[in-house]
């Protein structure tokens, strides 16, 4: 069978489920490092993109730039709606993640639970926060998908490095449901418990009424008079740093 334009490879595979558009080198390498299937890469200068592998990622030897394919300038240009600075987009397949073992591993990790986030770009920047704190995965809600390439270049590719899953409402489970919440006790006061499902809101309308009913505890980052809140992503790096310290 003859095989699709190029062009319509990457517009068909930004619309498809279980596909993944990579737009950069940089959360090109995390995916790669953390055992990314890739079906296709493109750079309009193979040679730049051989030099960015050696000077950023030479652990990944020639894994990039092995299995790029050059294709013309203009060409690349037109492959997305932004034209990555580092010249490289990939398509890849999304990993699969099931939600309820996610949930009920014995690993006393917490696991993340972004409510309804509003922007992909603090939603994978959150990811990034998680995945470097060593959080046992991310639950996002709402209609945003962590998996956009806006989310994975904010991310940097760490979704490829912990289980990142959608689930359209609160999942049920048995993990101490811990609420970020302003109203909440001191997080500098506050032991995490094991296996913690930590729950952070939007910047502007929080938690909603519905998840802050059935939390087990709530917490509240301290901040100077007249703050009211924090980025999304920041939060997230705050209180999973609090509980690996704490270890």
């Amino acid at each position: 069978m003859k095989q699709k334009p190029i062009e319509d490879r990457f517009h068909n595979a930004r619309n498809d489920s279980s596909l993944v558009v990579i737009e950069g080198f940089h959360p090109l390498k995390h995916a790669l490092r953390f055992g990314v299937e890739l079906l296709e890469v493109v750079s309009p200068n193979l040679s730049k993109l051989a030099a960015l592998q050696a000077e950023y990622a030479p652990d990944l030897g020639s894994k990039i730039s092995s299995q790029a394919a050059e294709v013309s300038d203009d060409l690349f240009g037109r492959l997305g709606p932004s034209r990555p600075p580092t010249g490289v987009m990939a398509i890849a397949r999304r990993p699969s993640v099931d939600l309820a073992k996610l949930l009920v591993d014995s690993d006393p990790a917490p696991v993340v639970l972004l409510e309804n986030p509003r922007n992909l770009f603090n939603l994978g920047a959150a990811v990034r926060a998680a995945a470097a704190a060593g959080a046992a995965g991310v639950v996002n809600t709402g209609n945003l998908d962590p998996w956009k390439p806006a989310a994975l270049t904010s991310g940097v590719g760490l979704q490829f490095a912990l289980p990142v899953v959608n689930s359209p409402v609160l999942p049920s489970c048995d993990r101490p449901l811990v609420a970020v919440d302003l109203g909440g006790d001191s997080l500098s006061d506050f032991h995490l418990p094991g296996r913690a499902l930590l729950a952070f809101g939007t910047e502007r309308q929080g938690l909603s009424k519905e998840l802050l009913n059935v939390a087990d505890h709530r917490v509240s980052i301290p901040m100077e008079n007249g703050v009211s809140s924090l980025n999304l992503a920041t939060s997230v790096a705050v209180v999973l740093y609090h509980w690996k310290l704490g270890q």
